[in-house]
Order: structure tokens, then C-alpha cells, then sequence
């Protein structure tokens, strides 16, 4: 099994809901005939963008998302907008402040939107850096200033 395979059946297995952990992906796989290693898996998860999300009754498993604000989870949209403080920009770059200790989410969550204009981001504690198209800084700002309101 090629990857464009393996990875079109980890999207099935997943959107049945079933996934929780990699170790059940490994498992489900496994039961498909399809031997993978947990580095692999992990690999997976992240070409894909698979994110975790909390079901009813505290349970938590992996998602799908396509690349635009409707697909986030809404746990880790409503973190992004929680935890975003301020945004500015200065040529190709747009530094986003958010609350002690959640750039990461904040990062993660923008890599997750997959926006074409943004190139990359950069997480410390209070401050993530994105670095965009050289022209579309005002755009993704004012999305960014959206988002927040």
C-alpha cells in the first residue's frame, strides 16, 4: 500500500470517529492488513492535519480539517479567539500577542487553517510570528482582527 492509500484510509478510519489515540489508528490499520510504525503514524497525522477534539462524555478523537475556519474544532477556534490579544504587522510579518503560555495553541490553530497567504508561523509563550506573502500582510490582518471580534 502506497501512501496516498494508507493516508485515504487513515480519513476513513477517522471520520467514522472511532480514532482516538495512534494507537488505535495502528491497530485499525493493522486489522487492514496495513503494517505502519508509530513514527509513521505520527507523520501521518500531521501531513494530514488531524487534530484531537472533545466528544460528549469527555472522550477525544481525532478530526479531520480542510483548511478554513468552518473545519477547526470548535475547541481550539474558540482557544485561538480567547487567547488572541492584540495582532500588528510590519511588512511580510504579523506578530499576534496572545495570553501567557498559548502561542502554541494559537500557532497550531493557524497552521490548521492552512491560509494560502500565510508562509509559516513561530510560537513563543505570549507571542506567535507569521510570516506571510509579502503583499498579504493587511490582508491577514484584518482577518486575524475579524476573527477576534
Amino acid at each position: 500500500m502506497n501512501k496516498a492509500q494508507r493516508h485515504s484510509l487513515i480519513l476513513e478510519l477517522v471520520n467514522r470517529g472511532e480514532i482516538g489515540t495512534q494507537e488505535a489508528l495502528v491497530a485499525a490499520l493493522e486489522k487492514r492488513g496495513v503494517q505502519v510504525t508509530q513514527a509513521t503514524i505520527s507523520r501521518d497525522i500531521r501531513e494530514l492535519h488531524l487534530t484531537k477534539a472533545q466528544f460528549a462524555g469527555g472522550s477525544y478523537r481525532y478530526v479531520t480539517s480542510v483548511g478554513d475556519e468552518r473545519s477547526l474544532s470548535d475547541r481550539l477556534r474558540r482557544m485561538l479567539k480567547e487567547s488572541m490579544l492584540s495582532v500588528a504587522s510590519s511588512g511580510p510579518l504579523v506578530v499576534i500577542k496572545t495570553l501567557s503560555g498559548s502561542a502554541n495553541v494559537a500557532a497550531e490553530a493557524l497552521d490548521t487553517l492552512a491560509w494560502p497567504e500565510v508562509l509559516g508561523t513561530l510560537a513563543g509563550d505570549n507571542t506567535v510570528l507569521v510570516v506571510v506573502r509579502d503583499t498579504d500582510a493587511p490582508a491577514v490582518l484584518e482577518r486575524l482582527e475579524a476573527f477576534m471580534a
